[in-house]
């Protein structure tokens, strides 16, 4: 039997118990939790996911993810593509960014490496209080996919070009 890879986003209101909820979902249609990224957001819990599932019980399973927006749990699913081969075409890439926070900083740093042809793979940020200043920080580990035949050395200009307006470092290693 063939399987159906699901991707799923969630949102609601956090409290315990919202993984199991899902995953006794999933579990009951025989479906695989693959990989997540999950986080509580101001007051929210949300979250990335992806399934396998058999193709004859994909559409059970989403009605049953959709029936947990009565318990204020909002599930929206999107069926995802094979990934085969799609990590071995090109360099895995790890940024971290330290920076003053300020609007428009994501943009900024999404922009420069974008206009290289470089793919965002993973983006995690968060702010918070310089240790020493208290000063607001933003914070971000990015991994990245560059095409095979990229200089590294034109990523690292890019960013360099918008480091001193932004006032961030930017440290760049293969994964």
């Amino acid at each position: 039997m063939s399987k159906k890879v699901l991707v799923l986003t969630l949102i609601g209101a956090d409290r315990p118990g919202l993984i199991e909820k899902v995953s006794e979902v999933i579990a009951e249609h025989g479906g695989s939790w693959e990989q997540s990224r999950m986080a509580r957001l101001a007051g929210r819990f949300a979250g990335i996911l992806q399934v396998a599932v058999d193709d004859d019980v994909a559409a059970p399973l989403m009605e049953a993810l959709a029936s947990l927006a009565s318990e204020g749990l909002n599930i929206t699913v999107e069926a995802g593509a094979p990934e085969e081969g799609a990590q071995a075409a090109g360099t895995l890439l790890e940024a971290e960014i330290v920076g003053q926070d300020r609007p428009g900083i994501v943009r900024e740093i999404a922009s420069a490496i974008a206009a290289v042809g470089v793919n965002v793979l993973s983006l995690e940020s968060h702010v918070g209080p310089a240790p020493m200043s208290g000063e607001t920080l933003f914070t971000a580990r990015v991994q990245l996919q560059a095409p095979g035949d990229l200089d590294l050395d034109a990523l690292r200009d890019s960013l360099e070009k918008i480091a001193d307006d932004l006032m961030a470092e930017f440290k760049i290693d293969h994964a």
